[in-house]
């Protein structure tokens, strides 16, 4: 949008066809404001929507931005990165500028596409342009534009800077131009770790505040009028979307083939992976308090996707939370008004409870995961037992903290 908006007239591919509909209709996970500004470029003679990968042959840039999650033993999953890179390697021509977005190990940018395109017998800097510029965006926020944060671009030669930076001057506030592809892939790595590193430690605060008896927001909120050194996070359910739970496994898992260690990283994404655990772990003790066993309880899960304010589900803690509750034999439901159907990865359905008015089926637990903004959830007041993972639903007196 931002390059269209720039005046580019623009091509928009993609291997799945839904998804390509969904984008016509407006079926995308957007904020308000922004589904009409979709509508308006849709409808624009600047944007055309192609699955047929020879499209890339008529393009002056192609910047490539394909999903790189993990799979199910934390590994990276290349498997849609090199799929689209050998595309656009195998449709280039001279004179283009190729620029690769997705968050990636450190190397990506040369392993698929420079030596590629120079096994293909095109010199990158002369013939063709390859650069590294990482996405940043703060999905479901409102404070954070992307044509307003600074974007990071790391260009193989000064020529594949001056290039890239031609192409994407219209899709950032500035650009922040370093000494290679490189520096800007361990850039976002390091944004990323970053978070995930602070996540990882305000949920263990969050647990010892808990010990000693203490309110770990009042503490947050103390710590945070400090104007220097100290950056605010909150603890939550677990860590959830595309970047925070995958992003420092990328870099992990390379440490790990040059037999380099990062034990700080690896604790706190194993304290990551735990938090989920943790969240159960206290459900029992909620229930347990009031002499009701998990086995059997009918527990409602309120807001499933990752955060607030987006459908995401990627990587949601809800999911391995609700798996966890299904093993342990309890009866487990769902409220989230952006998520209409949630099926678990094995394919169990999990049923959703619509709330027209106050009151409704009883729950022995209501655990409050994701607040979406601008929705009331004072109806949790008449439940008896609410364990709020997100240490904000300050509306239900009576709630307990993970």
């Amino acid at each position: 949008m931002a390059l269209v908006d720039h005046g580019a007239a623009v091509i928009g591919l993609d291997i799945c066809e839904p998804r390509l509909q969904a984008i016509r209709a407006g079926r995308v996970d957007l904020p308000d404001g922004e589904l009409t500004r979709l509508s308006r470029v849709v409808d624009s003679p600047h944007l055309a929507l192609h699955s047929d990968p020879s499209v890339l042959k008529s393009a002056d840039a192609v910047i490539i931005c394909v999903p790189t999650p993990v799979d199910d033993h934390l590994a990276p999953d290349l498997t849609g990165l090199r799929a689209a890179c050998a595309s656009v390697v195998a449709q280039a021509r001279p004179g283009q500028t190729l620029i690769l977005t997705s968050t990636t190990y450190v190397g990506t940018t040369r392993d698929l596409l420079v030596r590629p395109l120079e096994d293909a017998g095109l010199t990158v800097g002369s013939d063709i342009f390859v650069a590294f510029s990482p996405e940043r965006i703060d999905p479901g926020s409102h404070g954070h534009a992307s044509t307003d944060v600074p974007r990071v671009l790391g260009g193989v030669t000064p020529r594949c800077v001056e290039q890239a930076l031609e192409v994407l001057a219209g899709t950032a506030g500035s650009l922040h131009v370093v000494g290679s592809p490189e520096v800007a892939e361990l850039t976002k790595l390091h944004e990323n770790t970053f978070r995930a590193v602070n996540l990882a430690l305000v949920n263990e605060l969050a647990d010892i505040a808990g010990a000693l008896g203490l309110d770990v927001r009042e503490v947050i909120d103390a710590a945070s009028t400090k104007p220097y050194g100290f950056m605010r996070f909150m603890p939550g359910p677990g860590v959830g979307g595309h970047c925070i739970p995958c992003d420092p496994h990328y870099l992990l898992w390379q440490l790990r083939a040059m037999r380099v260690s990062a034990p700080l990283i690896s604790q706190a994404m194993e304290g990551i992976a735990r938090r989920p655990r943790r969240v159960v772990e206290r459900a029992r003790e909620v229930l347990a308090d009031k002499g009701k066993s998990l086995k059997g309880a009918r527990v409602l899960i309120v807001g499933v996707t990752y955060k607030g304010g987006v459908e995401d589900l990627r990587e949601s803690p809800a999911l391995e939370i609700i798996r966890m509750l299904l093993d342990e034999g309890a009866h487990v439901s769902f409220a989230d008004e952006r998520v209409t159907e949630l099926r678990l990865s094995d394919g169990t359905a999990v049923p959703r409870l619509v709330r027209e008015e106050p009151g409704g089926p009883t729950i022995d637990l209501a655990l409050m995961h994701t607040r979406h903004p601008g929705v009331d959830h004072s109806w949790l007041a008449e439940q008896e037992l609410v364990l709020d993972a997100t240490y904000s639903l300050f509306e239900v007196p009576h709630r307990q903290s993970v």
